[in-house]
């Protein structure tokens, strides 16, 4: 039993540093943004994401749709 959760305990420290690597050894090292936004094919072909789409469909909305929202 003691085995199994030191060999386990092993197996999950090497893999953290291995996914590590490139952080903890380039000088200002980061994870890759994994957000939409952060992906240039993306944001070359349009697409954003649901927030910030949401965002831009709230600001070209006129102010009687914003009342008719308010009143319901």
């Amino acid at each position: 039993m003691l085995t199994t959760i030191l060999i386990t305990i092993t197996i999950l420290l090497i893999c953290v540093l291995l996914l590590s690597v490139k952080i903890l050894l380039k000088k200002n090292g980061e994870f890759p943004s994994s957000h939409v936004g952060g992906n240039k094919a993306l944001r070359d072909k349009g697409i954003q994401c649901a927030r910030t789409q949401h965002k831009e469909i709230l600001k070209q909305r006129n102010l009687e749709q914003r009342l008719k929202e308010i009143k319901v």
